[in-house]
Parts: C-alpha cells; sequence; structure tokens
C-alpha cells in the first residue's frame, strides 16, 4: 500500500500475482528469469537482506535475459528502511535494468549500480547511481540476500 501512490496510475490498484519466491522456488538467478520471462508486463521486486533491511525496485518491464540495458522512465528503486523513500528516474540515463547470465542490474552510471544481485541470489549490492540519484538502498553497499520475491502487476 505504501508504495501504491508511486507506481504508475494505470497500476495502482491492479492485482498482483506472486511470479517467483527464492524460499518457493530456490534461490537461481536462472529459475527468476524463467518464472518472469514470460510475461511482458511491469513487476515488482522486493529484496530483505540477512540485516532485515526492505528494498527493491519497480521494474515498468518483464525481469529478463537481455544484451543491453530496457526499460522505461516509468522504473524506480525504493527502501523501506527505515521509512519508504523512492528514488524516480533522474533523466540522466537509460540504464534501468539488464538481465545478464550471472547478474542482473538495475540502475547504472560511473561503472556503480542501483541494485545488483548475482547469479545464486546469495549476494547483492547497491551504489549511488546516475540513473536513480539513489542512496544505497542497504545499509551496506554489498549485502546478503535473506528473502526475494518478484511480484506481477497486471
Amino acid at each position: 500500500p505504501q508504495l501504491a501512490p508511486h507506481l504508475p496510475r494505470r497500476l495502482r490498484h491492479a492485482p498482483c500475482r506472486l511470479l517467483y519466491c527464492a524460499a518457493r522456488d530456490g534461490f537461481s538467478l536462472g529459475t527468476l528469469y524463467r518464472s518472469t520471462g514470460r510475461r511482458s508486463g511491469p513487476a515488482l521486486l522486493l529484496v530483505r537482506d540477512t540485516e532485515a533491511q526492505a528494498f527493491g525496485a519497480f521494474c515498468a518491464s518483464a525481469i529478463r535475459l537481455s544484451n543491453c540495458f530496457y526499460g522505461t522512465g516509468e522504473t524506480f528503486l525504493f527502501s523501506f528502511s527505515p521509512e519508504l523513500k523512492v528514488f524516480p528516474w533522474t533523466g540522466r540515463n537509460s540504464f534501468f535494468l539488464k538481465g545478464d547470465k550471472d547478474l542482473l542490474m538495475m540502475g547504472g552510471g560511473s561503472g556503480k549500480f542501483g541494485l545488483w544481485l548475482d547469479g545464486d541470489l546469495y549476494r547483492g549490492g547497491s551504489h549511488r547511481c546516475d540513473t536513480f540519484g539513489n542512496e544505497p538502498l542497504s545499509g551496506r553497499e554489498e549485502f546478503r540476500i535473506q528473502a526475494l520475491e518478484v511480484w506481477a502487476l497486471a
């Protein structure tokens, strides 16, 4: 409910459906891509690290393998630690999402990613980036993932 006002208007009351849950489906980026890549619509990626920090990204496009960055300016990063902070697109570049086999990246610039997750979904990181002008989403720039979910918004 806290994120709803920040979503595109057409999605604020859209039903959500769980596409991927690491606890249910296993900690694997390949499995995440298989679970989310069949859809073309927007998704909400939620992460909780081992220090109980909650954060994530609204992805205007489906999360999938890609050769280059893709997505739209509706994409944003957010953190719930300790209260909701939303980091929308700054317009400085278009590095929204890139899905490599061993790394999922969101936001970029100056060699840093706003949010990245490794191939086994065990580690991730969050740095200031030009795309979203965000602060690090977790208490540490590199973190261990405790829980991860991807929800479809339609």
